[in-house]
Parts: structure tokens; C-alpha cells; sequence
């Protein structure tokens, strides 16, 4: 198992800290960031907040891809989403932790315990949407039945009364279930 990066064992608001610095600083003078560092008790070399410094800029960058692309969808589907956006919203994140998932594969990293406990969660959890997704058009569909036969047993009972004639109500009957 590899050993803990330093940056990693950080306190989390200093980790948070170094973090806000690094991208003011333009993910640059990690010499200066350094000897920051060092006077807040933690010795931590420049190549070490170099390669922090790269994997946070790639961070950052996937999450304002993601940002564009949310902001895309919504822009395309509009801001309250259906049983349709959501059953894509689900498959997206689907991909996304498959190819997460084949990337590590492919390129024969290790994989930790925790890596595949998120990607099982993050199954379980895509699952559960479209399973929760299912039920719900299940449900309404199961409620569109049952009114519209509440309508129909409505509309004869009117027709049975005789308090609309029958070639208006056969024009109702037609239009409300011809649709």
C-alpha cells in the first residue's frame, strides 16, 4: 500500500488553505507556498506542492467541465427536470464510473479498498435512481388508469341519466379518450 502523500495528512482547513493559495498563485511559487508551509509547522518541498498543485488544476478543470456541461443540460432540458432527464442524469454518472473504473484498469493502477467502495456506492446509488425513476412512472401511469376509468364510469353514469344527449356525449367520450 503506498504511503500517504504529505499534502494528504495535512490538517483539513490548512489542506483547505493550501489549496486557495495554490490557485491564487496561479498553480505557481511553490517555493514561496513552501516556506508558508513550513512556518504553519509543515514541511512539505516545492516538487511535492508541484504535483499537488497538478492534480488540483486537473481537479479544478474537471469540475468547470462538469459545471459547462451541467449548465448545458439544464439549458437543453430546461430547469425542472422529468422522469426522462433523470433516467439520463442516471445513466451519465453510470459512464462516468464505468470509465473511471476502466481507466484504473487500463492503465493497471492499484486500486484501494476505498476507490472500490465509492464506485459500488456510486452503482448502488445510479441503481437506486433508476430503480426510484421505474417505480414512479409505474405509479403515475397506475394514476392515469384509474382516473380516466374513474371518467369513463362517470361519463356513462351521465349518458345513463340522460341529462346530456347521447350524441354529445359520445362527442366527449370521443374527444377525452382519442386523444
Amino acid at each position: 500500500m503506498p504511503q500517504p502523500k504529505k499534502v494528504d495528512l495535512l490538517p483539513e482547513a490548512l489542506r483547505a488553505e493550501l489549496n486557495r493559495v495554490i490557485k491564487a498563485n496561479g498553480y505557481a511559487g511553490y517555493e514561496a507556498i513552501s516556506a508558508w508551509l513550513s512556518e504553519q509547522g509543515h514541511a512539505i518541498g516545492k516538487s511535492a506542492l508541484a504535483e499537488h498543485g497538478l492534480a488540483l488544476k486537473e481537479i479544478v478543470r474537471h469540475e468547470r467541465d462538469m459545471q459547462l456541461a451541467a449548465e448545458a443540460m439544464v439549458g437543453e432540458l430546461g430547469e425542472d427536470f422529468d422522469a426522462k432527464s433523470g433516467a439520463l442524469l442516471a445513466q451519465a454518472v453510470s459512464t462516468l464510473a464505468g470509465r473511471a473504473a476502466m481507466s484504473r484498469v487500463v492503465s493497471q493502477e492499484v486500486m484501494e479498498i476505498g476507490d472500490i467502495l465509492d464506485l459500488a456506492r456510486a452503482a448502488k446509488t445510479v441503481q437506486e435512481a433508476r430503480s426510484g425513476s421505474l417505480k414512479e412512472r409505474q405509479a403515475a401511469q397506475k394514476a392515469r388508469e384509474q382516473l380516466l376509468a374513474e371518467q369513463r364510469n362517470k361519463l356513462d353514469a351521465l349518458g345513463q341519466s340522460g341529462a346530456v344527449p347521447s350524441d354529445v356525449l359520445a362527442k366527449i367520450i370521443k374527444a377525452a379518450y382519442d386523444l
